[in-house]
């Protein structure tokens, strides 16, 4: 199936544009789990099954999985079957590199791996991310303007007195279709996140930063005005509590959240 189509599916059958990321830090897991790898997936499990009536999407952040190797591929991969069907699946791996090394992440994440989408860092250009948008099925995530503090010292730079995040907008449409292209804006810029959705006005968002990076959410549904989008929370979800009763937490969590993103249509 069509991605762009899919994640529309996902949203209308579970009422909600909630994605919940995946970022699972072992060291702060409950103290009911053992220090064992193989507790990430314990984890995450219990996690998915807490969540999955109130989330469209899954967000695998790859470098929590990747930084134990070999180990860490296995903990990635059982943990991508963990996820329903009928859930979007993001692979956040920030790709982005010449077009043969990005054929071969390509291939890693949609052939072998089967995500649906996948984050990518456009500023290597063009060939560097065409490899992704062969894959016509998918959606690509193009990191526009990100949540974090040090966004502030490239993406914001000025071009011919245009914002660097805009003209890779601007270009980066010009790519592909817009189901097979979608942009990463923080929920800490809503000014800015108004601005793009003139920009990009069908295209989806993956908007991350609410939650515990500050993200307001009154004001990021404001900016996106009703377009596209899934709002990914993290850490304010899986971590919603240290103690046995942490998969209800993130249950209570994941609805009060979905509660008040609501659904668009």
């Amino acid at each position: 199936m069509n991605a762009y189509i899919k994640l529309i599916d996902c949203i209308k059958s579970s009422k909600s544009i909630l994605c919940v990321g995946l970022d699972t830090d072992i060291t702060k897991l409950p103290k009911i789990f053992s220090s064992d790898l193989d507790s990430i997936t314990e984890f995450n499990k219990a996690i998915i099954d807490a969540t999955k009536e109130y989330a469209c999407a899954y967000k695998i952040n790859f470098a929590f999985y990747e930084q134990y190797g070999t180990d860490g591929f296995r903990l990635l991969e059982n943990s991508l079957k963990l996820i329903p069907d009928n859930k979007f699946i993001i692979a956040d791996a920030k790709r982005g590199d010449i077009g043969n090394t990005s054929k071969a992440y390509a291939t890693a994440v949609f052939d072998y791996l089967r995500a649906d989408a996948i984050t990518v860092n456009p500023y290597m250009g063009y060939d560097s991310i065409a490899p992704f948008l062969d894959y016509e099925n998918k959606l690509t995530f193009i990191l526009a303007l990100t949540s974090n503090p040090g966004s502030n010292d490239f993406q914001r730079l000025k071009v011919n007195e245009e914002a660097l995040y805009t003209r890779v907008i601007k270009t980066t449409l010009g790519y592909a279709n817009t189901q097979s292209i979608g942009f990463v804006v923080g929920a800490t810029h809503p000014e800015e996140l108004a601005e793009i959705r003139k920009i990009a006005p069908n295209n989806f968002l993956l908007i991350p930063g609410i939650g515990t990076q500050g993200g307001n959410i009154e004001k990021t549904l404001s900016a996106n005005n009703n377009g596209p989008a899934v709002i990914n929370v993290s850490r304010d979800i899986i971590y919603a509590s240290d103690k046995e009763d942490f998969a209800d937490r993130a249950n209570e969590k994941a609805r009060s959240y979905r509660n008040l993103l609501g659904t668009i249509q």
